[in-house]
């Protein structure tokens, strides 16, 4: 479809560590859980309300390893990446969706000396830029456009995704309210 993009930017905090995983095959990745706030004033009492907002992270290959070793509980990071929604089975063997961001770049915004980023491209290998961040550049393609090679980047899934899509949250909304389709 032209003229539509999946594009994700958080700045928030780590709930908790990462947890960095390795599938059957040895394809490293990473699950981040990032906490995004903001505030509004309640108009019937004035007072200021905070809210804050829980979102999925997923990060492949280097861009995982990086987070496994660079970043912690608490740190502030910049997350880029796109929307996806993955389908899994319980252990009941329930049909299950998860929508979660795919991470391209990840960057540690803290004042730490080891704050950095890495942003995963396809790629022989890699080099270090300053300030800690890690950029990948595929030879060739498109280098105006970077961000557009990284959708190929997830490895598909076999046997139902993650080994512990159970602590992967509530079914698709649209599935637990009987929509078939998306209204749009």
């Amino acid at each position: 479809m032209a003229g539509s993009m999946n594009k994700v930017i958080l700045i928030g905090r780590l709930g908790q560590d990462p947890k960095l995983s390795y599938t059957t095959s040895g394809q490293a990745f990473a699950n981040l859980s990032v906490a995004t706030d903001e505030g509004y004033k309640d108009r019937n009492s004035g007072q200021k309300v905070d809210k804050t907002e829980w979102h999925r992270v997923v990060a492949w290959r280097q861009t995982a390893e990086f987070v496994g070793k660079y970043l912690s509980k608490g740190r502030l990071v910049m997350v880029e990446g796109k929307l996806q929604t993955r389908k899994w089975q319980d252990q009941n063997g329930q049909d299950r969706y998860t929508t979660e961001i795919v991470a391209n770049n990840i960057q540690g915004l803290d004042s730490r000396q080891d704050a950095g980023g890495y942003q995963g491209q396809q790629q022989n290998g890699y080099q270090q830029q300053g300030g800690g961040q890690y950029n990948n550049q595929q030879q060739g393609g498109y280098q105006g456009q970077p961000q557009q090679q990284q959708y190929n980047q997830q490895p598909q899934q076999q046997g139902g995704g993650f080994p512990d899509d159970e602590d992967l949250g509530p079914a698709f909304p649209s599935e637990a309210s009987g929509m078939d389709e998306v209204p749009f």
